[in-house]
């Protein structure tokens, strides 16, 4: 495997760096034209040749624009129609979300990541590729009172941490804390303050959004972290859906809410000291969720589908 990988690097510095045609590296290394292909392909499954485009020539579509210059954000609309599946939507903005994560990673990148049914998709399509040093740390805690979440949240960190070879760091904490003092006195333990420093120095963070209801529920409403009066007593004060597990108005909000007193996940004012924030988000219902995430100015990328993106600018 190891004398593959080295034919497939003299193949693809060939045919990439020197422009060399596929006839011309089967002469060279003695092998037949398929044979060239098939290393190319290996090349790039293997993260030996990474191919990559530059954002900023993109050409942005009408709805693309009117989000990105609202919201001051990198907004990409991915082309849907209302007759796909939620999960093919979501599919296809999760493919998207993990080329614009993946743009973010380089040697010595730490990256915080928010579990979520959306975030959990997008680790699925990203290839692994080598990179040196890099730390996959857990931005939001994930027990409550009927599990510990670890099993969910540990699958999508480790996914994210199998594509780069990365150091994982678990925030082995409950989503939410039954009472703000506890939280507050586990802040303080050095193995919780530890992770909460790795935390700080993160380079990019990905994450999605929480809503009510909807075809593929967000797992936040629906893992049995509330019951059915404390869902009743949020709604009542005009949560919309939440942003790393902290709970959010339309209007982006949030401070003045009890139960962010007692959330583990970063707050906006935390999340915008991390350089780049990329959400990932799809689903009708998950429009004025949305839009208040986007108010708090914590988001600098943002990746939705067309059908959101609509509801987006007419609300």
């Amino acid at each position: 495997m190891h004398e593959r990988s080295q034919q497939a690097f003299i193949a693809a510095e060939l045919y990439y760096m020197q422009g060399q045609t596929m006839d011309a590296i089967a002469e060279h290394l003695g092998i037949s034209r398929p044979s060239v292909s098939r290393l190319l392909k290996t090349a790039r499954e293997e993260g030996i040749v990474r191919i990559s485009l530059n954002d900023k020539y993109r050409a942005q579509d009408s709805l693309s624009q009117r989000i990105s210059d609202q919201y001051r954000v990198r907004a990409r609309v991915v082309e849907t129609t209302a007759r796909m599946t939620p999960l093919t939507r979501m599919d296809k903005v999760a493919r998207i979300a993990a080329e614009v994560f993946d743009s973010y990673i380089n040697d010595g990148t730490i990256a915080g990541i928010a579990w979520g049914s959306t975030v959990s998709e997008v680790a699925k399509h990203l290839h692994k590729r080598p990179v040196a040093d890099v730390t996959v740390v857990q931005l939001n805690g994930a027990g409550n009172a009927r599990h510990t979440g670890i099993p969910y949240s540990g699958t999508i960190l480790g996914s994210v941490a199998e594509a780069y070879g990365a150091k994982m760091v678990h925030f082995p904490v409950p989503a939410f804390f039954d009472f703000a003092a506890t939280k507050d006195a586990m802040w303080q333990e050095r193995s919780v303050a530890g992770v909460l420093s790795v935390q700080r120095k993160a380079d990019v963070a990905l994450f999605g959004i929480g809503a009510f209801g909807g075809a593929i529920p967000s797992h936040v409403y629906s893992g049995g972290y509330f019951d059915s009066e404390e869902l009743a007593t949020i709604r009542a004060q005009g949560v919309v859906g939440d942003m790393c597990t902290l709970l959010l108005r339309d209007d982006g909000s949030y401070a003045d809410l009890e139960i962010n007193a007692r959330a583990t996940g970063p707050t906006p004012a935390e999340l915008v000291k991390i350089p780049r924030r990329v959400c990932a988000v799809s689903g009708n219902h998950r429009v004025k969720a949305l839009k208040g995430a986007l108010n708090t100015g914590a988001i600098t990328d943002v990746i939705m589908d067309s059908q959101l993106a609509k509801l987006l600018v007419e609300s």
